[in-house]
C-alpha cells in the first residue's frame, strides 16, 4: 500500500474546531498534543489528518480530521467539568456487589470514556485510605491508570506539573492531611 506524507505547517487556525498546538483529549489513550495537520494518500484515497502527539507514552497517532468528533477526541475539559470531577472524588465509594471482573470491565469503560467525571468516580470507588484492606493487583493497576488520566487532564487544565496536579488530587482524596 502506498503513502505518500505532505507536512503542513498551518499555526493557529482551528480546522474542525480544533488547532495546532492545541492540547486535546483522545478517548484511549488521554491528553496529547496536536502537532500539525497532514495529508496522506492511502489507496488512491487524499486524507487529511490531525498529527496527535502523546509525550508520556512515545506515541503519535493520526486522526483523520472528518472522523475527529466521531473518534471521541475532544477539547481539554472545562474548568466547570474539572470542578465536578473533583467533587465526585469528595463523595462517597459507590461499590456495587456484582463480581470483580464485571465491575473492573465497567471501570475500565469508564477510563477509556475519556470523561473526567467518569474516571473520578472510577478512582473515588477504588481508593483505599489509611486503616482500609489493602488493593489487589488489579485493583490497583486501574485505580494508577485512573488517576494517571485525571492527573494529566488536570495538569493541562489548570496549567500545572503533573506532581502539583497528583498533589491536588491527594489532596482531596485525604482532606485530613
Amino acid at each position: 500500500m502506498a503513502t505518500k506524507t505532505k507536512k503542513k505547517a498551518t499555526k493557529a487556525k482551528r480546522t474542525n474546531g480544533f488547532a495546532i498546538d492545541e492540547f486535546v483529549v483522545y478517548p484511549t489513550h488521554g491528553v496529547g498534543q496536536i502537532t500539525g495537520i497532514e495529508e496522506q494518500e492511502v489507496a488512491g484515497t487524499l486524507l487529511k489528518l490531525f498529527v496527535v502527539n502523546f509525550d508520556r507514552e512515545k506515541m503519535t497517532l493520526r486522526v483523520p480530521i472528518n472522523k475527529a468528533e466521531a473518534s471521541g477526541m475532544r477539547a481539554l475539559a472545562s474548568a466547570d467539568k474539572m470542578k465536578t470531577a473533583m467533587t465526585t472524588l469528595k463523595g462517597r465509594a459507590r461499590v456495587k456487589r456484582t463480581m470483580w471482573s464485571r465491575r473492573a470491565q465497567e471501570y475500565e469503560a469508564k477510563i477509556n470514556s475519556g470523561d473526567p467525571v467518569s474516571i473520578a468516580e472510577v478512582i473515588r470507588d477504588l481508593y483505599r485510605g489509611e486503616g482500609q484492606p489493602e488493593q489487589s493487583y488489579s485493583e490497583r493497576q486501574i485505580y494508577e491508570a485512573a488517576m494517571e488520566r485525571l492527573v494529566r487532564e488536570l495538569a493541562a487544565v489548570e496549567g500545572l506539573d503533573e506532581e502539583k496536579a497528583t498533589e491536588r488530587l491527594d489532596g482531596v482524596l485525604n482532606p485530613a492531611e
